[in-house]
């Protein structure tokens, strides 16, 4: 299949989920195009807000809309990590009893980890290995995860009561972090009514695992310009206060500034962002759209920027209204990228 026909494809198939999702979500259309970006590229996303506005809803719709197999982890104070991975139990068999690996529910493919934010920093990490490697390891022993393997976590603001804040590790494994607000008095009164009335509208079945994985494959085709991957450097190193052209605020609120991995989850979000206006290659803009959520979970504020209250926003606002896509004298780029 022609490179054209693949990116028509990867549209429709983009357009259908968005569609499906619609059914059941109201409103919230900048989060469905950012979940499923995530998916296509590859990685995982954190979806931030207060209880009851349908992240839940989201992540089980999308998982409705594709033939992969969906499992919902409920995080909980006294939730253990052998309730995430799975444990070694004695099972009876033939030759007697013996040791049998039981799996736990993170051998999905679409995994809600919910409230994740819930559970303690121990139990939290146990979703590292899984995330990074697409594995897990029990015992000495390798257990592969089926592909594509896509977590989709949901956690409450940090100031509401019993939540501990996410090790900064497993933050950085999150390839966007999208925040979910309040809907507006329309989608308000919408989501009254579909939510009081029978259901009428099933689901429909959109792709299929070995599809999903040729599209993410689609997304990492395409081209990105030399300037452009530049521009990517320069934002990344301008939100480390250590760097000498790091801006002022940066200098004055952050404490840590984004690893590789926010170059990556720029390159790849504005790749899809490409494909679906119909280009086969990244421009600035679409950079620029990816700033936010590929990089507010990656700035580790200082105490004065904590004491102050400062958004990570406002300082990735701030960074992109002073970085020049110009290509600078010397064009550093983070390792990895």
């Amino acid at each position: 299949m022609r490179a054209e026909e693949r990116a028509e494809r990867f549209r429709q198939v983009f357009t259908a989920l968005t569609r499906e999702i619609r059914k059941a979500v109201v409103g919230h259309d900048e989060i469905v195009r950012g979940v499923l970006t995530c998916l296509f590229c590859g990685g995982h996303t954190l979806l931030e807000g207060v209880p009851g506005l349908g992240k839940t809803l989201l992540v089980k719709t999308l998982a409705e809309g594709l033939d992969l197999h969906f499992s919902r982890i409920q995080f909980t104070p006294d939730l253990m990590p052998a309730d995430i991975i799975g444990t070694n139990i004695v099972v009876e068999s033939p030759g007697g009893r013996q040791f049998g690996f039981q799996r736990g529910p993170i051998f999905g493919q679409i995994v809600l980890a919910d409230e994740v934010n819930r559970a303690t920093p121990k139990t939290q990490s146990a979703l590292l290995e899984a995330m990074q490697e697409l594995s897990v390891t029990v015992g000495g022993i390798h257990h592969p995860l089926e592909r594509p393997f896509f977590v989709l976590a949901t956690q409450n603001p940090i100031e509401m009561e019993g939540t501990y804040p996410l090790p900064e590790a497993q933050l950085d494994r999150f390839l966007l972090k999208l925040r979910v607000q309040y809907p507006s008095a329309a989608d308000l009164a919408k989501i009254i009514e579909r939510t009081t009335q029978p259901v009428v509208d099933p689901i429909q079945k959109v792709a299929a695992g070995l599809e999903v994985e040729a599209l993410k494959e689609l997304v990492r085709e395409v081209p990105v310009p030399q300037p452009v991957k530049e521009y990517v450097s320069q934002l990344v190193l301008s939100t480390r206060p250590e760097w000498d052209g790091a801006p002022e605020m940066v200098r004055r609120f952050v404490r840590y500034g984004s690893s590789p991995r926010g170059a990556q989850a720029l390159v790849l979000g504005a790749k899809v962002r490409a494909l679906l206006d119909g280009r086969f290659n990244v421009g600035f803009d679409d950079i620029r759209a990816m700033a936010l959520p590929s990089l507010r979970h990656r700035l580790i504020l200082s105490f004065e920027g904590e004491a102050e209250g400062v958004d990570p926003d406002r300082i990735l606002e701030d960074l992109l209204a002073r970085v020049s896509t110009a290509p600078p004298k010397t064009a550093l780029l983070p390792e990895g990228l």
